[in-house]
């Protein structure tokens, strides 16, 4: 719980009160430590991530810290794109994700399914706009040296308990080392799915070598954003 109500106003650029009034419906995760409303930068990023809200990915950069640059980018080249996946409905699609899923030997794909189960049973990550984000509720060890997205496509679209009841046919499983990659990933996939030009791709089943390069233009795009804002005085 490292974040105060100031903090996620910040992060979700809306007023402090908004926040507190999303906190006392109890619309938005929050948790009271000594009289004091906290909430934890994790679980505040996936709130907004199922609600489809943008958070610069510049705000979890720590103390200046930087990551390469096309963190995204090369997260979905190690895990790659996947068409066709046969699923029926939300059990089927976590099952044939998870065998079908490019890892090491010596991974357990059933802990990774076990704890990809876990996260859905707290809350769909179907984001809506026929869009899912799969992934643990934090970093694993899972013996992955690297993060790594891997893009995937169902043979037809599945009912996956997103907030618009829309079905989904998109399907972005994240696997993370850190959990600032983690925060990082999520916040860099939010930006780029608000690019018109990358969403038809997705939406049209695009090949892969295309999906990769427009990515690549999105997150080169974002780091010269970034870079520009630290050479701001």
């Amino acid at each position: 719980m490292d974040l105060t109500a100031k903090d996620a106003a910040r992060l979700l650029n809306v007023p402090e009160d908004t926040i507190y009034t999303w906190i006392r419906n109890g619309t938005i995760p929050s948790y009271r430590v000594r009289d004091k409303y906290r909430l934890n930068r994790v679980e505040l990023l996936e709130w907004a991530t199922a609600r489809n809200i943008e958070v610069s990915p510049e705000l979890f950069r720590e103390n200046g810290s930087k990551v390469q640059d096309l963190l995204l980018t090369n997260a979905l080249h190690r895990g790659g794109v996947i068409y066709d996946l046969d699923c029926r409905d939300k059990a089927t699609t976590l099952r044939a994700v998870c065998n079908v899923l490019p890892l090491p030997p010596k991974v357990d794909r059933e802990e990774l399914h076990t704890v990809l189960v876990a996260r859905e049973a707290l809350c769909s990550t179907g984001i809506g706009n026929g869009v899912a984000i799969p992934h643990p509720r934090g970093p694993i060890v899972l013996g992955i040296p690297e993060p790594q997205v891997t893009l995937g496509f169902p043979g037809k679209p599945v009912e996956y308990g997103a907030l618009d009841k829309k079905p989904v046919s998109i399907l972005f499983v994240i696997l993370s080392t850190t959990v600032r990659i983690h925060l990082l990933l999520l916040s860099h996939l939010m930006f780029a799915l608000h690019d018109e030009e990358f969403r038809r791709l997705l939406d049209a089943r695009a090949a892969q070598d295309k999906i990769m390069a427009k990515l690549n233009t999105i997150e080169t795009r974002l780091a010269a954003k970034d870079r520009k804002r630290g050479a701001a005085p």
